[in-house]
């Protein structure tokens, strides 16, 4: 059983996609454990506000699947094969972690965005804090607490599990 991390963000429609994520990742994947949402501002473009969160779960499934369940969950909820990188999305579903594996292919693992990104460190923290980073070699909670930009903002926002 491996122990995975997901990110999931919307800048579109954002509560209703992230609580689409939520169903879908709940039909596929065991012992959810799904972190507060946070609102940010977009980074990289000029856009609306993001929706953010983490999810925890275990699988079964061999690393190459959940990826491409993750680009199938995203696909169903209108994200296309031309969205680019900086740009407004339905949903993004990002694997942070699966086990300790360090990869380039199928996925980034750790993903690098992980030390970089509030939104995406902070949300991490509240589900994974004693989770060690193989990379970086400290735990969540230690990343987060060294974090350090003051130029990404984020905030909790009240939001519905599903």
């Amino acid at each position: 059983m491996a122990q995975i991390y997901i990110s999931l963000g919307s800048n579109i429609n954002k509560a209703h996609y992230i609580q689409c994520a939520l169903i879908a990742l709940k039909q596929h994947f065991k012992n959810l454990v799904h972190s507060s949402v946070f609102e940010s501002e977009a980074v990289g473009f000029a856009g609306n506000n993001f929706y953010n969160s983490v999810v925890a779960a275990t699988t079964d499934m061999p690393l190459a699947d959940v990826c491409t369940l993750l680009k199938k969950i995203e696909r169903d909820n209108g994200r296309t094969a031309n969205d680019k990188k900086f740009s407004p999305r339905t949903l993004d579903l990002d694997l942070l972690f699966y086990d300790d594996v360090i990869s380039d292919s199928p996925a980034q693992l750790p993903r690098d965005e992980i030390t970089k990104n509030a939104f995406v460190l902070q949300p991490l923290s509240e589900v994974a804090p004693n989770f060690y980073h193989p990379v970086a070699k400290q735990t969540i909670a230690q990343l987060w607490n060294a974090y350090n930009n003051p130029q990404q903002k984020l905030w909790k926002v009240e939001f519905s599990n599903p």
